[in-house]
């Protein structure tokens, strides 16, 4: 009879597992529940990949949930529930005795910035999730679900540390702003951890009430982003920043199951192609910064991001062309020969450029476009752990 109940109890573990379709909206729920598949099957590749999210969510599993609370300085509200950043491009003006106005160096980051911890937090936030959430989806253990929990209740649902639902003082300039609409860049990875949530679905530590209770939040600052001094002047930003602010409406109202605000903002999108991209595919707004390469392939990703968003909405941003040939294909082909290959760079790069950061594009346009050329020029960059998790979620 003991042999019989263990026999059951499998079979229903794995019944579960096999049929478990995730609530997500940047990441392929069917391809993840295929991944899953094949993890169980011991398919060698994914289990590779999954071991390497498994031993780093593992050393997750005793750290210290942190929230806005544990900043050492007050936003001009009086409350630390509410974020508070500076702008990373200004600096103290040398002619000044205490350095206010600070002046602006594009592309030039002030360490300054670090003193103030929320912007560290919400991006450590976002990546311990992110492995804790996958370790819990691709095993069902419980311990995992149970951390990601407790750091997510943490920043956004405790109401004595959670987060107020607002980016009224992100990204200010000592001596001229307490806040920016720009700042609202700072909250992308927010689209992110809607997946990591969705990917709890199932487990014990994290009920309907608590996903309702994340929902609630979300649906308070999707409403600041749009009724908002600083919600609206990003919403008005022409270059990499109006994408980014795009991709979180669209991504908050599917997570928070508005698909006609969603539907409504992704073909409003599209009118920013005309701005962004030109005829040839070279993105002036981002070549005119100082990190011309860099920030062209922050805002590819952006635009990949609305496209894979478009899918559940079943609008096309993938074939996308204006009548004169405007598209996010042109982008990527333009971007190519200065990004991963020998063409010399014409524009500003003072930082360092990371090829890696084309993976991603490259990899989702070889999968998208059904293009080998694509494929195996990402195969052809240095392999890394980014890679790795990137094949696992989207190959």
């Amino acid at each position: 009879m003991k042999v019989f109940g263990l026999s059951i109890a499998l079979v229903l573990f794995f019944t579960s597992s096999y049929a478990q379709l995730p609530e997500v909206s940047l990441l392929n729920a069917g391809l993840l529940k295929t991944k899953k598949e094949a993890y169980l099957r011991k398919d060698k590749e994914v289990t590779r990949q999954v071991d390497f999210v498994l031993k780093t969510a593992d050393g997750y599993l005793d750290t210290k949930p942190k929230s806005v609370l544990d900043k050492s300085f007050t936003p001009p509200s009086g409350s630390k529930h509410d974020y508070m950043s500076l702008a990373p491009y200004f600096w103290p003006d040398p002619a000044k005795a205490d350095g206010r106005p600070y002046i602006r160096k594009d592309g030039e980051r002030n360490p300054e910035i670090r003193t103030i911890t929320d912007g560290t937090y919400l991006s450590d936030l976002n990546n311990k999730c992110k492995f804790l959430s996958l370790a819990y989806y691709f095993t069902n253990t419980e311990k995992y679900a149970a951390k990601a929990s407790q750091l997510m209740q943490i920043w956004f649902l405790n109401p004595e540390t959670k987060m107020n639902p607002n980016l009224n003082y992100a990204q200010a300039i000592r001596g001229v702003n307490d806040g920016r609409g720009i700042g609202i860049i700072e909250t992308r990875s927010l689209a992110d951890l809607a997946d990591w949530a969705g990917l709890l679905t199932g487990s014990a530590s994290w009920n309907t009430k608590e996903m309702q209770g994340l929902k609630d939040w979300y649906k308070q600052y999707l409403n600041w982003m749009m009724t908002s001094k600083n919600g609206q002047d990003e919403h008005h930003a022409k270059n990499n920043h109006g994408t980014h602010y795009d991709t979180q409406i669209v991504a908050f109202a599917l997570f928070t199951g508005d698909r006609k605000l969603a539907a409504q903002t992704l073909k409003e999108s599209l009118k920013r192609i005309p701005v962004q991209i030109e005829p040839d595919g070279q993105q002036p707004l981002e070549l005119e910064r100082t990190n011309a390469y860099g920030y062209s392939t922050m805002n590819l990703n952006g635009w990949f991001n609305l496209a894979i968003l478009g899918e559940k909405l079943d609008i096309d941003l993938w074939n996308y062309s204006t009548t004169d040939g405007r598209s996010l294909r042109k982008a990527l082909d333009w971007l190519i020969p200065y990004t991963i290959g020998d063409k010399p760079k014409d524009h500003k790069q003072i930082s360092p450029y990371n090829k890696g950061e084309m993976y991603r594009p490259l990899l989702l346009a070889g999968l998208k476009y059904k293009s080998s050329t694509y494929l195996e020029a990402a195969a052809a960059l240095p392999r890394t752990n980014e890679n790795l998790m990137t094949d696992l979620l989207y190959r």
